[in-house]
């Protein structure tokens, strides 16, 4: 282990599998981006670089690229950490905190300080009763092996202190960076016409058939949908729509490198997920002035939709309410939300918390 023990976080190292296109490694690339031009070096060891986010890999990253896409590859992490020698890790999301895990008990007293950042729900209603037990015995053991965990909202805070059964102190609330325009990303093409817009992997946890299903039942049969991403349940969602012979109705083209402009095309936003964290595709409509409407799939949802004004949440399994919520939104003349700008310093304040933890353990080196 060739670590210096500054009294600051000058080398951040963070990991992630593959580049794929979801929200923890977009959010991790943006966030390292921004260590990065506040002077800090960021290693970023990676399974492999495949997947549209490539694109997004910051200049000036230090890339420990393993040529391996699999999770299991990242069981590596800890030799990775002791030769590179970070001031701290960061644990990009809750798919990865395993991983953390394994590094910490393989570096023992040489590890530095691990923040990890709660990328999905803890609790998690779809799950059978065995699969929750285990669950909750795994999240209970996350105070062992992590220094600091990071929420995004106070809800997402306080769950995280009742499933983990972590200290409070041992918790801060940083939300992501804002998304931002990309002027290199490749232009969406949008339906003719008003249209509701999807923007998410297309994985089962997003439950697209939901919104599939949906849009027969809607007032205006003339609304298309766009869903943007990429996904294993391609193929399933593709024989779902031709099925119910919405073919001339909805499109799929795969992942956007910059969704922001058909999120302010569109007339609504929907997340129809069995569970999220705290979907930033929520934050991003309302950025952009697009109403949302949501299944209640996170504590975080009505914290960002906080007023009416500002979209709707309904139940999971609720398929009347999704289509009412819709109709509602997609009625003429229906007023839009002012955008919400959101505050804060993120980068700063991850640097602020990074340099505090960084600091402690220096100051309790013998």
């Amino acid at each position: 282990m060739h670590r210096t023990y500054s009294q600051k976080a000058q080398h951040i190292l963070t990991f992630a599998q593959r580049l794929q296109g979801g929200g923890v490694e977009r959010a991790m690339l943006r966030m390292a981006d921004g260590w990065i031009k506040a002077g800090r070096r960021v290693t970023l060891v990676l399974g492999s670089r495949e997947g549209p986010l490539a694109s997004e890999i910051p200049a000036g990253i230090e890339l420990h690229e393993l040529g391996d896409g699999r999770h299991s590859a990242l069981f590596s992490l800890a030799p990775h950490v002791g030769e590179m020698g970070p001031d701290l890790i960061f644990c990009p999301g809750n798919h990865y905190s395993g991983i953390a895990a394994l590094a910490r008990l393989r570096l023992g007293a040489d590890a530095p300080p691990i923040v990890a950042k709660v990328s999905n729900a803890l609790v998690r209603p779809e799950q059978g009763p065995v699969t929750a037990w285990g669950y909750r015995r795994w999240l209970r053991l996350h105070p062992l092996f992590l220094d600091h965990v990071v929420a995004m909202t106070p809800a997402m805070a306080a769950e995280a202190v009742a499933e983990m059964r972590i200290p409070a102190h041992r918790v801060s609330v940083i939300a992501n960076p804002p998304a931002t325009a990309r002027a290199d990303a490749t232009p969406v093409a949008v339906p003719e016409g008003l249209y509701i817009i999807g923007v998410g992997r297309l994985e089962p946890q997003k439950r697209w058939d939901r919104l599939l299903a949906a849009l027969p039942r809607l007032a205006d049969q003339r609304i298309k949908l766009l869903i943007l991403g990429e996904g294993a349940a391609r193929p399933s969602l593709e024989a779902q729509v031709a099925a119910m012979g919405l073919g001339d109705r909805v499109s799929m083209p795969g992942h956007a490198g910059d969704p922001l402009p058909a999120l302010r095309g569109a007339a609504v936003a929907v997340l129809t997920s069995d569970y999220e964290g705290v979907p930033g595709v929520l934050r991003e409509a309302l950025l952009v002035g697009t109403p949302v409407v949501s299944t209640e799939s996170s504590v975080a949802v009505r914290e960002i939709l906080a007023s009416p004004d500002l979209g709707s949440v309904v139940g999971r399994e609720d398929g009347d309410a999704l289509v009412a919520a819709l109709d509602h939104w997609l009625a003429p003349g229906r007023a839009r939300p002012a955008p919400v700008i959101a505050g804060g310093d993120p980068i700063g304040e991850y640097l602020a918390l990074f340099d505090s933890l960084v600091h402690a353990q220096t100051k309790s080196q013998p």
